[in-house]
C-alpha cells in the first residue's frame, strides 16, 4: 500500500507494534470506516422525528435528533446494546451481544421536545406494584373494570386506590388516559410524599466530624441544594495563580458578567441555592458571610474562624457560614477577591484535604449538599494524609500494578462513604505540577458521583476559561442529590451487574450523593429464564432524588423491547455504541493491571500462543478475542448486517489506544483521571473520547457551518447549522497543505500543515506565516472572514452541546511538540503502543479464514451450531 502523493507519511514519533509476517496487500480507502454509519445517520436525522414504539432502530448517539414520547423511554435516556431482544440465553450467547442497556436518567431534552411531566400523585404517592414495587407505566394493563392493573414486569394484579380509579373504555383503556402522563409517557417524573424522604445516617461508634445540631433520627424533610466552596491556599495554588482564578471564575458563576460584545450572561447559582466558603491549608478556615465587612487583612478575625484539630472536625459557626449569593453579594465578592492576596502574605504548605471534606459534610450534616473543591497539591497532613510517590516505573505491567488504580489509605473509601450516607457530592478541579494521587483522592469524587476536572501544569492563559465553562456546567445542568438508583426487569431477565462512578451497598440498588445529566451506569442482563416471543421484554429504571429546589421525586424511565426468537433479528437491532460501552465499563471494572485489561479488550495478537489452564492472561485474551471476531463475521453477513457494527473493529482498536489502557507508560494521576471520566461518560462523549472527530478546515464548503432556517416534520421552522463531514483519523487522509481540528470533547489541536496557504492563515488566524503562528494560542479570534466565521459556529455549536470548552492548542507539522499529542489521537495509525487498523483487521480477517476453513470457531459456538 502506498499513500497518495498528496497525503503525508505517519511521523516516526507515533509509531506503535509492527505487524508480525506478511500482510495482504490493503487500500485504506476501502477498508470498513468507522465515519460512514455515523455521517449516514445523522443526515438521515436532520429533518426527522424519532417515535419511540418499539420495532424500530434507534438513531446513533452521535445524531442529533427529536424524540417523540409515545409511551416508551427515548433513546437519550436508555439504550440498549440490541432494540430486539432475544427469547433465550442461548440465544444470546450464539449471538455473541453483551445484552446490556446504558441509563441517563437526567439526560438533556431538546427545546423542541416536549419537557419531562412532573406528575403530583398526592399523599398516596405513586402508584405501584404490590409484588415487584415497580411504577405504573404505559405498558400496564386493566382488568376487573379498572378496578385493578396487571404489573408489566411481574404480572401480578393490583387494586387501584379509590382516588385513582377511572372507568375503562372498550379499548381498556382508561377514559383519562390522555391526561394521565405516567400512562402514555415512558419518561416521568413523580413527586412523592414523606414515606419516600431520604433517611438521616445511623449514628457510629466514632464519628470523625461534629455537626452542628444533635444528629436527629428517622426521615429527612428534603431541602433546597446547598453548596460549599473549598479552595486549597498553599503556597502552589497561590503561585501558579490557581486561586486567584478559582476565585473569579466563582465570583462570575455566582453574579454573572457582560462579555465584550455586551452580552449579559446570568448568574449560574439556583435562587433557591445558599453557598458556603472555605479555605484549607494546615489548618481548616471558615468564614462569615453575614457580616458585611470581610476581613481584608490577618488583624481582623471577626469574620473568620479556624479549626486546627483535623481528627474530629466541626463547623465552628451556625449563623452566617450559609448565605444567599442574592442577598449577601457584597460580603462575598469582598471575601474571594480578598482570598488570593490574603494568603499570599502567609501561604500554607501543607493540604488537609481528608478533614476539609469533612468539615464540609459537618456543615451539610442533615440536609445534604455538594462539595467544589480546588485542589492543587497532594493531601499530606491530617486522616487520609498520603505518603510520597511511589515507583511507577517498578509497579507498571506488573500484577502490583492494581496498587496504582485504588486508593492507597481506606479512609478515602470511609468519607466516600460518609458523603453518600449524608446525601453529599463532591466534585474536584485538581491543578497538580507534580504527583497528586488521584486514585486516592477520586475516590471521593467517584463514589459519590461526583466528577474530576484535571488541569496539570495550571496556566492561567490556556486554562481560566475552560475551568470557569466547567464550573457553570456543574451548577447549571440538571441534577438531583441525595439519589437512589434501581433497575427492575420483568419476567425472564434479570440485573447481573452494574458498571458506572456510584456506592453499591447491595445487589439491587446503587447510591450517588449527587447524579447529574452528563453521568451514565451501564447494566448487564441476563435471562433468569424464557421471554415470550408474542410478548414484548420489559425494563423499568426508577431513580429516588431531591431536587435542586429542594422536591423529593422519582423519575421513572420505561422501556420496552420487542422478543425475536432468529439470530437475524438480534442483529438487525444490534446497537454498536452501547455494546461498545458495555465493552469499555465492563474492562475497567475488571482492573487488575492494565496489560491485563488490554487483553480484555484486544481482538488478537499474533504473537500470543493458546493459553493453558494456567495462563489466567492468555485465557482472558482467547475468550474476548474469538468471541468478537465472531460477532465480527456474524454482524456483516447475510440479512443480518448492521453498517454501524462493521466499525467494531476499529473503536475497539481506538478504545484500548485511549488512555487507561494504550501500553505505553501514563502517569498513574493521568490513568485514573481518565478512567473516572471512561466510567462515568454519557454514549456520545465516550464516542467522540474513544474516536475523536477530525475536520479539514481547508475543505469546508461555503455553505457548511453557517446559519440556515430549516423545517420541521411539523411546519415549524428553526434554525441550525449543516456540520460538514468528518475525516478519517489517520494521516493517510491528510495532506500537508491543509488545516485540520481533532476534537475528543476534552482537548480540541489545530493542526497546521507546513504546506499550508497564507491566504488560510490569515482567514483563520490573523497571521499569513507559518513562524508566525504561536504555539501558545489558545483561543481562536474572531475575523472578518467566511472561515473564521464557519470555525468559529462549529466551535460554538459544540460548545453550546456540551455546556462547556475544551481545551485548545496549535500543532504546527514538524515543529510543535503538540503534535504528539495529536498524533496519538488519529487511532487509526499505528500508535500508542498498538498496531495500526489495517493491520488489526488482517488479523481479524485471519482468524475468521481459519475458522471457515475449519480450524477452530468462534467461542463456545462453530459455524454448525450457529443460530442461522
Amino acid at each position: 500500500m502506498y499513500p497518495h502523493p498528496n497525503h503525508i507519511p505517519q511521523p516516526p514519533h507515533s509509531a506503535g507494534l509492527n505487524y508480525k509476517g506478511l500482510r495482504p496487500r490493503i487500500d485504506p480507502g476501502q477498508v470498513p470506516s468507522p465515519l460512514d454509519a455515523i455521517e449516514s445517520d445523522r443526515l438521515a436525522w436532520v429533518d426527522k422525528t424519532y417515535g419511540t414504539l418499539p420495532g424500530t432502530h434507534a438513531p446513533l448517539c452521535t445524531s442529533d435528533f427529536v424524540a417523540v414520547d409515545q409511551g416508551n423511554a427515548s433513546p437519550k435516556f436508555v439504550r440498549v446494546s440490541t432494540w430486539n431482544m432475544p427469547s433465550t440465553s442461548k440465544l444470546a450467547s450464539d449471538c455473541k451481544i453483551p445484552i446490556s442497556a446504558v441509563f441517563q436518567p437526567f439526560a438533556h431534552v431538546d427545546l423542541r421536545e416536549e419537557p419531562i411531566p412532573l406528575v403530583e400523585p398526592g399523599p398516596s404517592g405513586p402508584p405501584r406494584c404490590q409484588k415487584c414495587r415497580a411504577y405504573i407505566n404505559p405498558s400496564c394493563s386493566w382488568v376487573a373494570g379498572g378496578m385493578r392493573w396487571k404489573c408489566n414486569l411481574c404480572r401480578h394484579e393490583t387494586d387501584v386506590a379509590s382516588d385513582y380509579f377511572c372507568n375503562l373504555d372498550h379499548n381498556m383503556y382508561r377514559l383519562d388516559h390522555l391526561q394521565r402522563p405516567e400512562l402514555n409517557k415512558g419518561t416521568v417524573d413523580f413527586a412523592v410524599p414523606e414515606e419516600y424522604w431520604a433517611q438521616y445516617p445511623p449514628p457510629r461508634l466514632t464519628m470523625p466530624y461534629a455537626s452542628n445540631e444533635p444528629q436527629p433520627s428517622g426521615s429527612r424533610p428534603p431541602a433546597p441544594m446547598d453548596y460549599i466552596f473549598a479552595f486549597d491556599v498553599t503556597n502552589q495554588a497561590v503561585d501558579t495563580g490557581f486561586l486567584q482564578c478559582a476565585c473569579e471564575s466563582l465570583m462570575n458563576v455566582l453574579f454573572g458578567y457582560t462579555l465584550e460584545d455586551g452580552t449579559v450572561v446570568e448568574p449560574s447559582i439556583p435562587a433557591s441555592s445558599r453557598i458556603a466558603i472555605l479555605t484549607f491549608d494546615e489548618t481548616l478556615h471558615f468564614y462569615d458571610l453575614s457580616v458585611r465587612s470581610i476581613l481584608l487583612s490577618w488583624s481582623d478575625l471577626n469574620s473568620m474562624m479556624v479549626v486546627a484539630d483535623l481528627d474530629e472536625v466541626f463547623a465552628p459557626i451556625r449563623t452566617g457560614l450559609f448565605v444567599s449569593p442574592a442577598e449577601r453579594g457584597d460580603s462575598i465578592r469582598a471575601l474571594l477577591e480578598a482570598l488570593p492576596k490574603r494568603f499570599s502574605e502567609s501561604p500554607g504548605r501543607n493540604s488537609a484535604l481528608g478533614p476539609a471534606i469533612r468539615s464540609g459534610l459537618a456543615a451539610l450534616s442533615g440536609r445534604g449538599g455538594h462539595i467544589i473543591l480546588f485542589q492543587t497539591s497532594m493531601a499530606n497532613v491530617g486522616p487520609g494524609a498520603l505518603p510520597l510517590q511511589p515507583n511507577e516505573d517498578a509497579l507498571y505491567d506488573t500484577e502490583k500494578e492494581v496498587t496504582m488504580h485504588k486508593p492507597r489509605d481506606k479512609t478515602w473509601l470511609d468519607i466516600a462513604e460518609e458523603c453518600v450516607d449524608e446525601g453529599v457530592g463532591v466534585t474536584m478541579f485538581l491543578a497538580p505540577n507534580s504527583y497528586m494521587d488521584v486514585g486516592s483522592i477520586g475516590a471521593v469524587a467517584s463514589y459519590t458521583g461526583g466528577e474530576i476536572f484535571f488541569h496539570p501544569r495550571y496556566d492561567p492563559a490556556r486554562d481560566r476559561a475552560v475551568m470557569e465553562s466547567q464550573l457553570q456546567r456543574v451548577i447549571r445542568r440538571m441534577q438531583g442529590f441525595n439519589c437512589t438508583l434501581r433497575v427492575r426487569t420483568c419476567n425472564g431477565l434479570r440485573v447481573s451487574r452494574q458498571f458506572g462512578n456510584f456506592l453499591q451497598r447491595n445487589p439491587t440498588d446503587v447510591e450517588f450523593g449527587i447524579l447529574d445529566a452528563d453521568k451514565a451506569i451501564t447494566v448487564e442482563l441476563e435471562h433468569s429464564g424464557t421471554l415470550d416471543p408474542r410478548g414484548q421484554a420489559h425494563l423499568q429504571c426508577a431513580v429516588l432524588y431531591t431536587s435542586v429546589e429542594g422536591q423529593r421525586r422519582v423519575r421513572v424511565i420505561n422501556l420496552s423491547l420487542n422478543v425475536v426468537e432468529l439470530a437475524g433479528n438480534v442483529f438487525q437491532y444490534a446497537d454498536m455504541e452501547t455494546t461498545l460501552g458495555y465493552f469499555a465499563r465492563e474492562g475497567v471494572s475488571r482492573l487488575v493491571c492494565v496489560r491485563d485489561l488490554r487483553s480484555y479488550l484486544r481482538f488478537s495478537d499474533v504473537q500470543t500462543s493458546p493459553a493453558t489452564d494456567g495462563d489466567n492472561e492468555g485465557r482472558v485474551d482467547r475468550e474476548m478475542r474469538v468471541d468478537i471476531a465472531g460477532l465480527s463475521h456474524s454482524m456483516c453477513i447475510g440479512d443480518a448486517s448492521n453498517s454501524a457494527f462493521r466499525a467494531l473493529p476499529a473503536f475497539i482498536l481506538a478504545l484500548q489506544k485511549t488512555k487507561p489502557l494504550k501500553a505505553r507508560h501514563v502517569s498513574s494521576d493521568v490513568r485514573n483521571y481518565e478512567i473516572h471520566k471512561l466510567m462515568a461518560m454519557d454514549l456520545r462523549s465516550l464516542i467522540y473520547r474513544i474516536y475523536p472527530r477530525l475536520l479539514a478546515l481547508h475543505d469546508l464548503d461555503q455553505t457548511i457551518a453557517l446559519p440556515q432556517e430549516r423545517k420541521a416534520e411539523d411546519g415549524s421552522l428553526f434554525t441550525t447549522i449543516s456540520y460538514p463531514s468528518c475525516t478519517r483519523a489517520s494521516h493517510y487522509f491528510m495532506e500537508s497543505g491543509g488545516i485540520y481540528l481533532i476534537d475528543n470533547e476534552e482537548v480540541m489541536i489545530f493542526w497546521v500543515g507546513t504546506g499550508v496557504s497564507p491566504q488560510l492563515l490569515q482567514d483563520l488566524f490573523g497571521v499569513d506565516d507559518f513562524m508566525q503562528l504561536s504555539p501558545h494560542t489558545h483561543y481562536l479570534p474572531t475575523l472578518d472572514s467566511v472561515l473564521s466565521r464557519q470555525v468559529n459556529n462549529i466551535l460554538n455549536d459544540r460548545y453550546a452541546r456540551r455546556g462547556r470548552l475544551p481545551k485548545m492548542y496549535i500543532a504546527r507539522q514538524n515543529t510543535d511538540g503538540t503534535e504528539i499529542e495529536f498524533s496519538d489521537m488519529l487511532v487509526e495509525d499505528q500508535n500508542n503502543g498498538a498496531m495500526s487498523y489495517l493491520d488489526y483487521l488482517a488479523v481479524l480477517h485471519k482468524q475468521i479464514t481459519n475458522v471457515l476453513n475449519g480450524n477452530g470457531s468462534f467461542g463456545s459456538a462453530s459455524l454448525r451450531s450457529s443460530p442461522w
